[in-house]
């Protein structure tokens, strides 16, 4: 996609700091972290959401975020890790990425939820659920 900000990065359009890179995925931290070291894990090729994504992608993926833990728990000193990706609507880059976020016990990041809207637990099971 000639107008994607994470296949630009990929062609080294432009600048980012990368912790990792192979034929199939690239690793840098993120220019807007919410901790220190928050990391995209992204793959070369563009798939719109995970849905997309080849499983044997997927799963170097997944070992890659395994070992990159390790290596922050080590360097980093985190205490804890939050992976997250977004798709549709909630996702900003329209190119499957994992944030790779790590956690801190004082960090103070906080999710915050829309308490007003939010349906009773039961009702929401029952809409899942027919």
């Amino acid at each position: 996609m000639d107008n994607c900000l994470f296949c630009k990065i990929i062609k080294k359009e432009i600048p980012s700091e990368i912790i990792f890179e192979d034929e199939d995925v690239l690793v840098f931290l993120d220019i807007a972290p919410t901790t220190n070291g928050d990391t995209l894990i992204i793959p070369k090729h563009h798939y719109k959401d995970m849905f997309d994504v080849p499983r044997e992608l997927l799963n170097h993926i997944e070992e890659l975020y395994k070992e990159l833990y390790k290596k922050y728990k080590e360097k980093l000193h985190c205490d804890g890790l939050t992976l997250t990706t977004n798709m549709d609507y909630a996702q900003e880059i329209k190119h499957f990425h994992v944030h790779f976020i790590p956690r801190y016990e004082n960090d103070e990041v906080k999710y915050l939820s829309n308490r007003e809207i939010l349906k009773d637990l039961k009702e929401i099971k029952n809409i899942i659920d027919n």
